[in-house]
């Protein structure tokens, strides 16, 4: 039985429960599933009524599992977070929100998305299934595994953005599968690098496979993966760029290669400067990348849609 001591001071008043669950849906977690929007916006076909609302209802469903999966997780690393320097705060692991109630909220919201997956096609209900059943073997024991633990965070991404493509229905290309494999893989590894500094001589304790990285090897892991993204989409802008000319100019796709480039480029920067801990909080708050997502995304809807 996993330990309920509750911190001390904070008591298991409703109010306070409730505000634990709340913090541990990770409402702030959500834009990761802004992804299920990637193949259906590239496909051009967001402006029509019908792929728009299954687009929105599988980033609905995906807000909802992830939101049930951090329950289950927290209730399965509940000892491991007690370790942490801030993850110790967590509703689950200071006694606010006790094991037994987030494991039993966890997978109510996991039940309600996956029938709400299926109700919108039961293709996305499959994807969404394998999501659950790779992040459950995430918590359970992949995340003790050396490089598995990278491939499996990664592959979270990357059905996301299946899943996009599931719901709608359209066609995926492999390029921008290669994008963003490679591109979820930079987050992940460097989310390890700045973790190893974060922890410094106490990251065993909380997560077994920073002890067994070395900072080299997660270092090289980086480099690939940025080098991958950066080919990897130029190869898919070029793609485009042959389907676009029987329709328009295609020159968008072209310029919208130079944002992602710089963008990768200072992500990775960041990163080594320590900052990759939390990668929603790094996107977040730094002013220069966001201006380049903007002007990626204006470049790109520009080809999308034959400016």
């Amino acid at each position: 039985m996993l330990p309920e001591t509750p911190a001390a001071g904070t008591g298991r008043e409703p109010a306070s429960v409730l505000g634990g669950l709340v913090r541990t849906a990770r409402l702030r977690q959500w834009p990761k599933n802004v992804l299920v929007f990637a193949a259906p916006g590239a496909a051009g076909v967001l402006t029509h009524s019908g792929p728009l609302l299954r687009t929105l209802g599988a980033f609905g469903v995906f807000c909802i599992v992830s939101s049930g999966v951090y329950f289950l997780n927290d209730s399965i690393d509940v000892t491991a977070d007690r370790a942490h320097p801030t993850k110790r705060n967590r509703p689950v692991a200071a006694g606010v929100v006790s094991v037994r109630l987030a494991v039993i909220v966890g997978v109510a919201l996991v039940i309600a998305a996956l029938g709400g997956a299926i109700a919108i096609r039961w293709q996305l209900g499959v994807v969404l299934g394998i999501y659950v059943g790779v992040q459950l073997a995430y918590s359970l024991y992949l995340k003790h595994q050396p490089i598995y633990d990278l491939a499996t965070v990664a592959g979270g991404f990357v059905l996301r953005a299946i899943a996009g493509a599931v719901a709608v229905p359209v066609p995926v290309s492999e390029w921008f599968l290669l994008v963003a494999t490679f591109g979820s893989l930079l987050m992940v590894t460097g989310k390890r690098v700045a973790e190893q500094n974060e922890l410094g001589d106490s990251r065993g304790a909380h997560r077994a496979t920073l002890d067994l990285y070395t900072s080299t090897f997660l270092r090289t892991v980086l480099a690939i993966s940025a080098g991958g993204a950066i080919i990897g989409y130029g190869l898919w802008a070029f793609d485009l760029q042959t389907a676009a000319l029987h329709h328009h100019d295609p020159i968008w796709y072209q310029l919208s290669i130079i944002p992602v480039i710089i963008a990768l480029l200072r992500y990775t920067f960041l990163v080594e400067g320590g900052r990759g801990a939390r990668p929603e909080d790094l996107v977040l708050g730094d002013r220069p990348l966001q201006v380049l997502g903007v002007a990626w995304a204006v470049l790109f809807a520009l080809g999308v849609y034959g400016g």
